[in-house]
């Protein structure tokens, strides 16, 4: 298998050069929080994020599509979990 060939999950595999264009005011606000040095690794985790949530998103429709929608119980089952997760994390607050 050649490099081109290679299949990576998100967030692994060397680093590949991309252009991204963002309104200036985000550009700079993200600057102003993690520095220049750290602005492609802020952007790539949320990036990350942004994808992994799409995934979920799709996975639940596709869920409820096949089995109905999911029951009010199991929904604050799934909350009480990711908050006690999260929970030590400031940038991952409770679920409301």
């Amino acid at each position: 298998m050649t490099e081109s060939e290679s299949t990576y999950g998100i967030g692994d595999g060397p680093a590949t050069r991309v252009s991204l264009s963002l309104p200036e005011g985000t550009a700079a606000a993200i600057r102003d929080r993690v520095g220049k040095r750290e602005f492609s690794a802020f952007v790539a985790a949320a990036v990350e994020r942004e994808l992994r949530g799409r995934i979920l998103d799709e996975y639940l429709a596709d869920y409820e599509r096949r089995n109905g929608p999911i029951p009010a119980a199991a929904q604050e089952r799934a909350r009480a979990v990711f908050d006690e997760v999260f929970a030590g994390e400031s940038e991952w607050p409770a679920a409301s």
